[in-house]
C-alpha cells in the first residue's frame, strides 16, 4: 500500500473529500499479468471500475460490483486494498458540484467477462500489460498502483 498518500492541495478528508472503491480487474496470460481498462462515460478516457460506498456492502464486494456494472467482470475480489489515487468527479448535471475523491482499490481476479452487462453499451473495455494500463490513464497515482501491479502478492 503506497505511505506518502496525500490530498490535493486545501482539502482535508473529514470534510471535502468522498471515498469510492476501484476494482482493478486483472488476468494473467501464460505467466503475464493483464489488466482490464475500461472507458468513462462522458469523457472516455481510460479508467478502472469504481464507484461509491453500499450500505451492507464491504468495501472490496462494492469494487467486485463496480467491475460487473461497469466492465461485465465476474471475479473473485481481494479484501485487501493496494493502494489510493485521487481524483475530481466532474459534476454530470447543472448546479451540482465537483466532487474531489479518493479511491480505494481492491484487485478483482477476472474468472469470465459477460457480453451484457449494465453499462455495456457506455463503455469500452480492453486488456493491457500493467505498464501500457499506466500510460492510459491520467492519475498519476492510478499510474504508480498500475505501473507496480504484482498478481502474485494477490491473492
Amino acid at each position: 500500500m503506497q505511505e506518502n498518500f496525500k490530498l490535493p492541495k486545501g482539502l482535508t478528508a473529514d470534510k471535502d473529500v468522498r471515498t469510492q472503491y476501484g476494482a482493478l480487474c486483472y488476468r494473467v496470460v501464460n505467466g503475464k499479468p493483464q489488466v482490464l481498462l475500461i472507458t468513462s462515460r462522458t469523457s472516455r478516457r481510460w479508467i478502472i471500475p469504481k464507484g461509491w460506498p453500499m450500505r451492507n456492502v464491504t468495501p472490496d464486494g462494492a469494487a467486485k460490483i463496480e467491475a460487473w456494472e461497469e466492465a461485465g467482470v465476474r471475479g473473485k475480489a481481494e479484501q485487501d486494498c493496494i493502494g489510493y489515487f485521487s481524483y475530481i468527479k466532474v459534476a454530470e448535471a447543472k448546479g451540482e458540484k465537483d466532487l474531489p475523491c479518493v479511491v480505494c482499490v481492491f484487485p478483482v481476479k477476472v474468472k469470465s467477462l459477460a457480453k451484457d452487462f449494465p453499462e455495456c453499451n457506455q463503455r469500452r473495455r480492453k486488456w493491457f500489460s500493467p505498464k501500457q494500463a499506466s500510460k492510459k490513464v491520467a492519475e498519476p497515482e492510478l499510474r504508480e498502483i498500475l505501473r507496480n501491479f504484482d498478481p502474485g502478492k494477490a491473492r
